[in-house]
């Protein structure tokens, strides 16, 4: 055990000269998901609904007031940019599957978002 002691000292000096990695926040994968609905929806909304919100506006606004590191930030973006590709494969007209997906993306959108804030709103 005392030959080990020298190692582990060494060892805990070596890690201290590192520099820190950024930890993710608590609700990253959450805010992944909903970045990705809202990619989803970006291509969706337009596709079947006569009223259109600028998803990836709101997507831009909420990475703004979150105030992400450049890796979260990238990691969100491609999140929105995989649901928009998602959809975007599949669906060329505003078919019911389409619109059944559109009103549950809403629906998910909305109950991510309220969890986020109510969870770790200040």
């Amino acid at each position: 055990m005392k030959q080990l002691r020298p190692v582990i000292i060494a060892l805990l000096l070596a890690l201290g000269t590192m520099p820190a990695l950024a930890l993710d926040p608590p609700y990253q994968k959450q805010m992944e998901r909903l970045s990705e609905i809202m990619g989803s929806l970006y291509f969706l909304q337009p596709l079947c609904s006569s009223t259109t919100v600028d998803w990836r506006a709101q997507l831009s606004d909420l990475i703004d007031l979150d105030k992400p590191d450049e890796d979260r930030r990238q990691r969100l973006a491609g999140a929105f940019n995989s649901g928009y590709q998602a959809y975007a494969r599949f669906h060329h007209a505003c078919t019911p599957a389409a619109t059944e997906a559109l009103n549950r993306l809403l629906q998910e959108a909305e109950r991510t978002a309220r969890d986020i804030h109510t969870r770790f709103a200040e």
